[in-house]
């Protein structure tokens, strides 16, 4: 297993479970509660090719005319997303996809994800300012009846209301054992989901899927870097770079069958190189790296004169949604959500004065310090708008110049807006509109101003799914074309745009793939 985000921590648990030897390769860390990042020192950021010294939290991958954000650990993009768990649309799986495909037929595996994460939307009188903003909006536009909840994969506690004497305090966390013998809490808003939640109340893999691998038997090796794949007898060898103190140290395993779970760029990048550059694997479609899509990802910020309409950095990531996929705004496919990030500026400072040296510091500052409904924050009146739709899906990933090493292709996207291009319009002025609507002022990027271009953390495709391997890489089932016993599981495999947050069909797609391996281990895609 190359990965352990929603492919691969999803079928090595199912996959261990059902008597396999697993083996997990993940390239990042195996992050604790006490390691998330806060101070502006922290480990921040991955680097791609300088992995052994910078294995930092967020991964961004900067391309012309786009920005992919991707997480890197034990647990993958869980770790970083914002919990949303929306199952796709049905009539989604009606054209593009396999016909064995369907909602019908991904339904159980749904409810699979569903128990796994226990799924559930914010209680009602939970509901974050932004989510109240969005609401307001929506029904001053004439679409109150759009507006929804989101289901996610967070841990509520009923009892926890906005009124308690220090809210947002960790003592109103309620400790529990998870189904998998994890120690957890109840959420209590403080607004850190995308950076690591301080009481566990978001349920990353690491927590669920991972833990049920590892009681069967499955062995998880965090900072290992998968470099290339060959055919080695009846199974491959999968080589790779480990990270020891700051270098890296060659090594190889062999398996009879390899999983790539590396998400959209990792698993078409590794399958690209071993194609066109190692040409261990030279028969993989010609498909490969094509119909990439940023999932129609557009953030835009809208500043409101009062912060108490948005109190940004309280709550939950995202907790609400308005939902357009009905195609009935200028025939676009889209959504629209409340999204947040955390209170960086408070949580440097109390990761600064967390020292033994500052603590008398601290102990003045508390109240500058304190998490709270009036804390400070110089961010929060503004609101961000998170838009996702049904793209083109026409981007391309392919291997280009040679930056990092000489002896070692950069990967390159080639996206364009045009085919996608009134699909972002809509979704920006329908920001404009909820913006306005409620006193707000929206602020248009600078970066689709300059060059139409959008930053993605839903990236998907490059190992497209398909009946033959000339429309795509893998089968219905993530069996690669022409090489059995090599199977993608992860949103590479995706056809095209969900519109919606893709992790829920990414992991009943994984669900099942585990499903189907377990049934018929032998079976192997059409050459």
């Amino acid at each position: 297993m190359i990965g352990s985000g929603f492919g691969g921590a999803i079928t090595a648990a199912r996959l261990a479970e059902g008597g396999a030897r697993v083996l997990v390769l993940e390239r990042g860390r195996r992050w604790t509660a006490t390691q998330h990042p806060r101070g502006p020192t922290d480990a921040w950021l991955y680097r791609k090719n300088s992995p052994a010294k910078h294995n930092g939290w967020l991964d961004l991958r900067f391309f012309p005319r786009m920005i992919v954000a991707q997480g890197a650990g034990v647990g993958g993009g869980s770790l970083c997303y914002s919990a949303v768990l929306l199952e796709a649309r049905p009539e989604l799986f009606d054209a593009g996809w396999p016909p064995e495909i369907t909602y019908k037929e991904l339904r159980p595996y749904y409810a699979k994800v569903r128990d796994m994460l226990s799924v559930q939307p914010i209680p009602s009188r939970q509901l974050t300012a932004r989510a109240r903003l969005l609401r307001r909006a929506a029904a001053k536009l004439g679409h109150g009846d759009r507006f929804t909840s989101v289901p996610l994969g967070i841990t509520f506690d009923e009892d926890w209301h906005h009124g308690l004497h220090d809210p947002l305090g960790h003592q109103h966390s309620k400790s529990f054992i998870n189904q998998q013998g994890e120690r957890q809490g109840t959420c209590v808003h403080l607004g850190n989901c995308d950076i690591g939640c301080d009481v566990r109340a978001k349920n990353t893999l690491d927590l669920n899927y991972i833990p049920l691998a590892e009681r069967h038997g499955a062995e998880v090796r965090p900072l290992h870097i998968a470099r290339r794949i060959e055919p080695d007898g009846s199974g491959y060898r999968v080589s790779f770079d480990r990270v020891d103190r700051e270098r890296l140290i060659a090594g190889s395993v062999r398996a009879e069958m390899v999983v790539l779970a590396a998400g959209s760029l990792g698993t078409t990048e590794l399958l690209l190189r071993c194609r066109d550059e190692h040409r261990t694997l030279p028969n993989i479609s010609r498909r490969l790296g094509k119909h990439w899509s940023p999932n129609a990802n557009f953030l835009t910020p809208a500043f409101y004169p009062d912060g108490d309409q948005v109190k940004q950095g309280i709550g939950p990531t995202i907790a609400s949604g308005l939902e357009f996929m009905d195609g009935s705004v200028n025939g676009q496919r889209f959504y629209i959500q409340d999204d947040g990030f955390p209170n960086m500026l408070l949580n440097a400072m109390r990761a600064t004065l967390a020292s033994p040296a500052l603590r008398p510091l601290a102990w003045l500052l508390e109240r500058q310090l304190a998490r709270g409904l009036d804390e400070v924050n110089p961010t929060r009146n503004l609101m961000l708008w998170l838009g996702q739709g049904v793209d083109a899906a026409d981007g391309e990933l392919r291997l280009g110049p040679r930056f990092a090493k000489p002896w070692e292709q950069d990967i390159d996207l080639t996206w364009r807006v045009d085919e996608s291009r009134a699909l972002a319009d809509t979704i920006l002025e329908m920001h404009r509109r909820l913006s306005e609507a409620t006193g707000g002022q929206l602020y248009v990027p600078l970066f689709w101003r300059l060059v139409r271009g959008m930053v993605s953390v839903h990236p998907l495709g490059g190992c497209g799914m398909s009946r033959s391997r000339t429309e795509g890489v893998v089968d219905h089932a993530g069996r690669v074309f022409g090489y059995k016993n090599l199977v993608v599981a992860d949103g590479a495999i995706l056809p095209g745009a969900t519109g919606r947050n893709p992790s829920m069909t990414i992991g009943a797609l994984s669900e099942r793939i585990a499903a189907l391996m377990l049934r018929d281990p032998g079976a192997g895609a059409e050459r």
